[in-house]
C-alpha cells in the first residue's frame, strides 16, 4: 500500500516525531507506515486523514499485489 504521509508531513514542515506525539505513536510506527512496512489501523488512519486535512483515500493507495 503506497502512501502520501511524507508528502503531507513536508507541507506542514513537521518531522515523523512530531507527527508521532500529534496523533500518539512512535516515531517508529510514522517511520514504518511512511516506507510501506506497516499498514495502520481505521483508527489511526482517520487520526491522520483529520490531522492533514484530506481523506484516508488522498493518503493511501490500494497497489495491484495488495
Amino acid at each position: 500500500m503506497k502512501n502520501t504521509i511524507k508528502v503531507e508531513r513536508a507541507k506542514l514542515n513537521i518531522t515523523q516525531s512530531e507527527l508521532a506525539e500529534k496523533i500518539g505513536v512512535s516515531r517508529q510506527t510514522i517511520n514504518s507506515i511512511e516506507i510501506g512496512r506497516y499498514v495502520p489501523s481505521t483508527t489511526l488512519a482517520l487520526k491522520l486523514s483529520k490531522l492533514f486535512g484530506i481523506t484516508v483515500n488522498e493518503i493511501f493507495k490500494l497497489e495491484e499485489d495488495d
